[in-house]
């Protein structure tokens, strides 16, 4: 995915920019990002690779010189960010949460016009950038967001920053979330609300679905009403969001014990203990061993000082060894025993055949898997989640082939627990890993712990359902 933080304050707002950024470090991949505007100095900007380093330790030297009371910063899935834009509309910075799945057609269409683009990413079009460039089509922040949300097909949240304001825009389906936090020296607006309690922030509000704000220290005014449809990613309260964090007034970790407890109910398994695969199955283990009555233990020790999250690396090979490096067994607990494991989800299956391959090594008698949520059939269109080359990469799709012979498939019976083309599917997927048993959410189970209504959620990667583009 991607993350922003954002304030605008009556004091200097440099630490908690950078603070605030690194609260969103678990959301990110690639690359990292700052920029702040006083009227001294104008605007600033430091931007850094991520593949080789953290956050904190990136930017420590670079904001120890910046200075200024209002500023945005960003961990990026991909592009370099945030951008310092020179226009008609005067200079902003720029940064986005955005996954553009119509991105040639609009770079197409301004090459068309004989307008060029000076930011690459991956050597191609930064879409940051693109963003910018549609915002300047029109007279005004306001026009030209609204210009954003008519144009791209996929998702658009971004922060602004202009002079001594932010301008929020979030998604118009609310694919991802905008919080505004409020302190006495004034407010900012992030991803993830968790970068609020030890910045002394509190939430003041939920930014709607297309709505936009313009926010000063002194206070916010909305420049667009929020819409009534929102598909929110029910993957925020499954596996991205960080457990503090609150999306339209729902808590992270509530959720992942409710689904948790889900699975517990719906189970009959016998085991000497549950345990969660750290860190996101944690409260999904700890919701089971709670309705189950069966004792929660940590089998497994992550070891986090060096080993970033595994989906961060670009190369599968690294992916594989980041996997596998960072998770260390410990013998003591497994040995002899029957455990019930919980995980939020399996998208290619590499890391948990690995953690397999590990419990057997240390001696497991049996291991029961539990999957938070329904099996990811269907890649995201809306985030930059489930990446992959091929759709075959999934281990669904890989068990789908294997029974089928062929990707030409109604993949609907696939999603429907109640057909033997799902259970056929699990079945495979259980053997592939080498697991006991396997058994994954229903999706009703899911949405009842999430507590929002499935109108409101968007469940495209399992069901294929959403709306919009």
């Amino acid at each position: 995915m991607s993350g922003f933080f954002g304030a605008t304050l009556t004091i200097d707002c440099v630490a908690d920019v950078f603070y605030g950024t690194d609260y969103h470090s678990h959301l990110g991949t690639k690359r990292g990002g700052v920029s702040f505007f006083s009227k001294e100095r104008g605007y600033q900007r430091a931007i850094h690779s991520l593949e080789d380093g953290y956050f904190r330790n990136k930017f420590e030297n670079d904001v120890n010189g910046f200075s200024g009371t209002s500023g945005i910063g960003i961990i990026s899935d991909t592009e370099a960010q945030p951008l310092v834009i020179f226009s008609h509309l005067g200079r902003f910075a720029l940064s986005t949460v955005a996954k553009i799945n119509n991105i040639d057609e609009l770079a197409g269409r301004f090459l068309n016009q004989n307008k060029m683009f000076s930011e690459t990413s991956q050597g191609g079009i930064n879409p940051t950038e693109l963003v910018a460039m549609l915002i300047c089509e029109k007279q005004s922040f306001e026009e030209g967001i609204k210009n954003v949300y008519n144009s791209v097909k996929g998702s658009c949240s971004m922060l602004i920053l202009n002079e001594d304001k932010l301008i929020a825009a979030r998604d118009k389906y609310g694919r991802t979330p905008i919080v505004i936090g409020k302190k006495e020296q004034g407010y900012c607006a992030v991803s993830e609300s968790s970068s609020f309690e030890n910045l002394d922030y509190s939430i003041d509000k939920y930014m709607g679905p297309g709505e936009i704000v313009e926010i000063s220290p002194e206070g916010y005014q909305t420049l667009k009403p929020a819409e009534e449809k929102m598909q929110i990613c029910s993957f925020l309260w499954v596996y991205y969001g960080y457990p503090p964090s609150f999306y339209e007034g729902i808590n992270v970790d509530e959720t992942r014990y409710r689904s948790g407890a889900k699975l517990a109910q719906n189970d009959d398994v016998e085991a000497d203990f549950v345990a969660g695969i750290p860190d996101s199955g944690v409260g999904h283990a700890l919701g089971y061993g709670n309705e189950a009555g069966i004792p929660k233990m940590r089998p497994y020790a992550k070891y986090t000082p060096t080993w970033p999250r595994s989906f961060m690396p670009q190369n599968q090979d690294m992916r594989e060894l980041v996997a596998k490096m960072k998770l260390i067994p410990n013998g003591a607990l497994i040995k002899d025993k029957v455990g019930i494991f919980l995980d939020d989800s399996i998208v290619r299956g590499t890391q948990l055949r690995d953690n397999v391959k590990d419990l057997q090594a240390a001696g497991i008698k049996a291991m029961h898997m539990r999957i938070a949520c329904p099996p990811l059939i269907y890649p995201c269109e809306y985030l930059n989640f489930s990446r992959s080359r091929t759709k075959l990469e999934l281990a669904t799709r890989k068990a789908i082939f294997k029974l089928e012979g062929t990707e030409e498939v109604d993949f609907s019976k696939y999603a429907d627990p109640s057909t033997p083309e799902y259970k056929n599917m699990v079945e495979e997927i259980r053997k592939d890993l080498g697991l006991t048993t396997l058994k994954f959410q229903k999706l009703n189970d899911l949405i009842e712990a999430i507590g929002l209504p499935k109108e409101k959620l968007c469940t495209h990667c399992w069901d294929c359902s959403s709306y919009g583009e």
